[in-house]
């Protein structure tokens, strides 16, 4: 757990941060769909406490105090509520201000329940299982097996970065 967390520490001194400017179709996709969720009465508008838990569900950690300064910004009207246009400003300010390197060390963490700074055959077949995949062992083992550079059977955070490295959302 400790060399994770230098690790994280380590890497995010290291990189200069990557602000987007622009959210991708899926983003928007999935900010409008949880809009449309909690506009049940289709006003076009959501109040504060709607925003607090659409922040959470889209993996935004916030606390009380920075909801409430949120909705003094973009509640212009003080209604107390936020309107959709006012709605996209703010979650378009806050996907581009996510930090990348924070999101791979907290999807990390999903996989890495037992804080070991590993992920195993067990692990991996368990986040499988939650998401509904039905991959045999064999496919999960290869799955380790393509990205194990040091050889011991598990997914470090290392060997993890490198893994999504190669993707899009880095």
């Amino acid at each position: 757990m400790a060399s994770f967390k230098k690790q994280q520490q380590k890497t995010q001194v290291t990189q200069k941060k990557k602000v987007k400017s622009e959210l991708t179709d899926d983003q928007k996709q999935e900010i409008k769909e949880a809009f449309d969720l909690f506009d049940t009465d289709r006003s076009g508008a959501i109040d504060c406490h709607e925003i607090k838990v659409i922040l959470r569900a889209l993996g935004f950690e916030v606390k009380k105090q920075e909801v409430q300064a949120l909705m003094k910004e973009y509640d212009r009207d003080e209604t107390g509520r936020i309107e959709y246009s006012d709605y996209i400003e703010l979650m378009t300010r806050k996907y581009c201000e996510r930090d990348p390197q924070d999101e791979i060390f907290r999807a990390f963490k999903l996989f890495d329940d037992d804080n070991s700074g590993k992920i195993t055959l067990r692990k991996l077949k368990k986040v499988s299982k939650e998401l509904g995949e039905s991959l045999s062992d064999q496919e999960l083992q290869a799955m380790i097996d393509e990205f194990d550079k040091d050889g011991d059977g598990q997914i470090n955070i290392d060997e993890f970065l490198s893994i999504m490295k190669q993707t899009t959302i880095y």
